[in-house]
């Protein structure tokens, strides 16, 4: 192992598209590395690993982190990215087919026929016969509630508005730039309640938060109509499980479609149950390998922050040669007291940059000549100061 090279230690399979980003000259990467500077992951659980106090930032490849003890990293100040929008495609496409299988019921329908036996005469009175079972319903100008607008929500409204449906729309923290793509023709509604009351079909694109835990329970159930359809390809934890089968039983729910079997649900025949499939294309795993590697990259050579689910966003173009950047707590004077260490030291700042997130700030600072070690141990000696990086030096 060539220790003059930056680490990152992978978790999971990462698609070689991306992890090719990393310059051989100047990165190791593997399963191997005993102190990585990042750390890249899909679905593998670090809550209970021990992160070497090496790793400074940690790239999911995905969009959901519950898999990242988030709030123990922010106190180390270790930045935490995520991909979204990469696997939009892949989930917006699984989701409609999920729409469309429970309109058909296909599922059942498939038990049905792979439980036939006789020949092909007996076969076709047989389905002739039962087909009256599986009758189904079709979706253009039935209405589709999307909670959650986000990068796949957006994309499920829109293909959905082609398909002649009529779409209700709730989120209460949606990004301007997801707001600016959405389609006019998607009427956004004031509450879960007031979505869940009016749709035919409901498709959840939430995080799992203390906030969505249970967001769709047996109070919420009985405010549906009757037959509507739950699709679940956010999280199982966002509905209450027991509900959701009871809903089931009473023929409240026509059927519910996820990607998360548990033991009670995958047997049950109104559920359609995949095996996590929704980030699972090709292209997917491309898209999101090459975003993750990009992000961490871009942190670690120049110190930039984009898709951080811990820290803000930050972009400064390199203006000299030399850049420190400083994670801290988000208290008064910081700033000053940064800058003060570096006129001690009869250093220049030619940029800077800070930018806070709840109680975690960032500052960039592009200097003009290198910073000493004193200058960066006084800062690093501030209360608040969390890690202090000296980034590689701009190449003219």
């Amino acid at each position: 192992m060539d220790l003059g090279k930056r680490q990152i230690l992978v978790l999971n399979k990462i698609a070689s598209v991306g992890t090719k980003r990393l310059p051989v000259e100047t990165y190791e990467v593997g399963a191997e590395v005993t102190k990585p500077d990042a750390i890249l992951v899909r679905s593998a659980k670090m809550h209970d690993m021990e992160i070497p106090a090496s790793v400074q930032a940690i790239g999911r490849a995905g969009a959901g982190t519950n898999n990242i003890p988030i709030t123990d990293m922010s106190k180390r100040g270790v930045v935490v990215f995520n991909t979204p929008g990469a696997n939009a495609n892949a989930v917006k496409e699984l989701v409609l087919a999920g729409m469309l299988m429970a309109a058909r019921n296909i599922a059942p329908a498939m038990k049905f026929v792979e439980g036939l036996q006789g020949d092909d005469a007996t076969l076709s009175k047989v389905v002739e016969d039962g087909k009256k079972n599986f009758v189904g319903i079709e979706i253009p100008g039935r209405t589709l509630g999307i909670v959650g607008l986000g990068a796949v929500g957006g994309m499920v409204a829109d293909t959905a508005l082609k398909l002649g449906m009529k779409v209700l729309g709730y989120d209460p923290e949606i990004t301007v730039d997801a707001a600016w793509r959405l389609s006019s023709e998607v009427k956004r509604v004031l509450s879960v309640d007031e979505l869940i009351k009016h749709s035919d079909f409901i498709t959840l694109h939430v995080p799992l938060i203390d906030a969505t835990r249970h967001l769709i329970n047996a109070e919420r159930i009985e405010m549906m109509k009757h037959g509507a359809v739950l699709i679940n390809f956010a999280r199982e934890g966002v509905i209450d499980e027991q509900a959701v089968l009871d809903g089931l039983d009473s023929k409240k729910l026509r059927a519910y479609v996820c990607d998360f079997p548990t033991a009670r649900m995958k047997s049950h025949p109104g559920v359609v149950a995949l095996p996590h499939l929704g980030a699972s294309t090709q292209e997917a795993e491309d898209n999101c390998a090459v975003m993750v590697v990009d992000q961490v990259r871009e942190f670690l050579e120049n110190g930039n922050i984009s898709n951080s689910v811990n820290f803000p966003a930050v972009n400064m173009p390199r203006e000299a040669a030399h850049r420190v950047a400083v994670a801290s707590a988000n208290i008064p004077n910081m700033v000053g007291q940064i800058s003060t260490a570096m006129a001690n030291a009869g250093i220049n700042i030619h940029n800077m940059v800070n930018k806070s997130r709840g109680d975690i700030a960032y500052t960039m600072l592009d200097l003009d000549s290198p910073a000493p070690e004193a200058a960066l141990a006084k800062i690093k000696a501030i209360e608040g100061v969390m890690n202090v990086r000296l980034l590689p030096q701009r190449q003219n």
